[in-house]
């Protein structure tokens, strides 16, 4: 399981606004192109472990505070799908 957290870690922290968007389209997910590209900037690079709720909520009120609280709940829903076992 710990190989599958890494997989998926190593995707957040590498991903593009067009692998989000088509991971949110893939989920049924409502962002549009400016909050990916945004969201992507912002979790790239830093090593977030989205199976860890603490380190999952500060990102998600991270992404509040650039796309907005329901692109937040948007992507947390993403994330949630992630890390459904």
């Amino acid at each position: 399981m710990k190989l599958f957290e890494n997989i998926i870690n190593h995707k957040i922290n590498t991903i593009t606004d067009k692998e989000l968007l088509n991971y949110a389209n893939q989920f049924g997910i409502a962002i549009n192109q400016k909050q990916a590209g945004q969201i992507a900037e912002y979790l790239r690079g830093r090593q977030i472990n989205i199976f860890d709720s603490a380190q999952r909520t500060a990102i998600i009120k991270e992404i509040a505070k650039i796309a907005g609280p329901d692109t937040a709940k948007e992507v947390n829903k993403l994330f949630l799908q992630f890390t459904k076992s």
